[in-house]
């Protein structure tokens, strides 16, 4: 079979000139072009197979599980795999609605989240900027370093909201704190933030007792549909989080915001959204394999559907920016990051997931190049009884 399985693969990319040679199980050597950039190793007769017949979500699987591997960066591996496949359509997820309702239930959200946060922290500190902020950072200058785009963008959500000195701050899926903390610190607010990851909390408490800032800043070990609607909040931020709620519970999420949100506050929804209009899963099982091994119970979708979820909850969105490019620079600066510390990743998480995240963080980052993904910010408020919602008329308060 892996004689058959060579002979396929040497077939499949005859005339191809893709700037790679292939390296087969025995030793043979395939070279693609004249002047070969990257080795792509085969392993084992499954690594032949995923060659074979190339698929991203395949090849990303079979890298993985150690069939095959590469030399080189993984930025340029990507976009060496991407010309192995040829061309890559994007569309519906084939999960049933069914099946994806169930993935976004309260008990499996927390397992879905534990799968993804609950690491180590040690392992995300590898990669991550000094404050631990997973999320799209805000390149305000082209040189600007990734801690510093870190700390622009908590600056930039900050002015958004207008946050004021004694109002009540909510961050939903709070992460390593790092926005309450800064909220609290330069702002003046009194803030609280809720997780699922029990990693993420007990950082977060650590840090508010270093800091200082007990009767300022709370965490709390919570689900968003656990918040007590006794208590409303002036402002309310939900920063990367929202990909796990599930298009069918938009409703859900989008009203219990709704429902804690003072009249004439304002929300900053911050997330990712597929580019294709009617697209919920990356096509060449890209999909599939995020499904897999990294976000459990994910889903995305297009941003018209976000604005309107949000305006059938009774918020008015006022203000709508895409990053897109800034979080492609965000995920390249971690993957390289990653990649630098490899072998304190790989002490840390072990070799498959270490080659998980190097993977998959490499191959978002080329999502968001190519334009497949977006992540776009939406402010949006809840306006008083009669319909007034007071917010500047410029966006010139957005910049200092």
């Amino acid at each position: 079979m892996a004689e058959s399985l060579q002979k396929l693969v040497a077939r499949r990319y005859a005339g191809t000139h893709v700037p790679v040679a292939l390296v087969l199980p025995d030793g043979g050597r395939i070279s693609l072009s004249d002047s070969p950039e990257v080795e792509v190793l085969a392993r084992s007769w499954r690594g032949l197979k995923a060659l074979a017949a190339p698929a991203m979500g395949a090849l990303a699987r079979a890298y993985v599980r150690n069939d095959i591997d590469f030399t080189g960066s993984a930025r340029r591996v990507l976009a060496v795999a991407e010309a192995l496949v040829g061309d890559i359509q994007h569309g519906r997820d084939p999960l049933t609605g069914r099946v994806r309702l169930w993935r976004h239930q309260r008990r499996a959200n927390r397992r879905n989240i534990a799968h993804h946060y609950d690491v180590s922290n040690a392992f995300y500190r590898l990669w991550l900027d000094d404050r631990l902020v997973y999320s799209c950072a805000y390149y305000e200058r082209d040189d600007a370093k990734l801690g510093e785009a870190q700390l622009a963008k908590l600056d930039h959500i900050c002015r958004k909201l207008r946050l004021a000195p004694g109002e009540r701050f909510l961050d939903i899926g709070c992460g390593w704190g790092a926005l309450i903390l800064h909220a609290a610190q330069t702002c003046g607010v009194r803030a609280t933030g809720i997780t699922l990851s029990r990693n993420q909390y007990e950082h977060v408490r650590e840090r508010i007792a270093t800091l200082g800032l007990a009767g300022r800043v709370e965490v709390r070990l919570q689900d968003y549909l656990d918040l007590p609607e006794s208590e409303t909040y002036d402002k309310i931020a939900s920063i990367g989080m929202f990909e796990h709620v599930g298009v069918k519970r938009f409703a859900r999420y989008f009203g219990k915001i709704e429902r804690v949100l003072a009249p004439g506050g304002f929300v900053l929804n911050h997330g990712i959204t597929h580019n294709a209009l009617h697209g919920r899963s990356l096509g060449s099982g890209i999909g599939d394999f995020v499904e897999e091994y990294v976000f459990p119970g994910g889903e995305l979708t297009h941003v018209h559907r976000v604005i309107e979820s949000m305006a059938a909850a009774g918020l008015e969105v006022v203000d709508a920016e895409a990053l897109r490019e800034h979080y492609a620079r965000t995920l390249w600066a971690w993957t390289e990051r990653l990649e630098g510390n490899a072998d304190a990743a790989r002490r840390e998480a072990g070799d498959e997931r270490f080659r998980v995240w190097r993977i998959y963080l490499a191959g978002s980052a080329h999502a968001f190049d190519r334009g497949w993904l977006s992540l776009w910010q939406l402010l949006a408020g809840k306006p008083k009884p009669g319909g007034a919602l007071p917010h500047p008329l410029t966006r010139r308060y957005m910049y200092p």
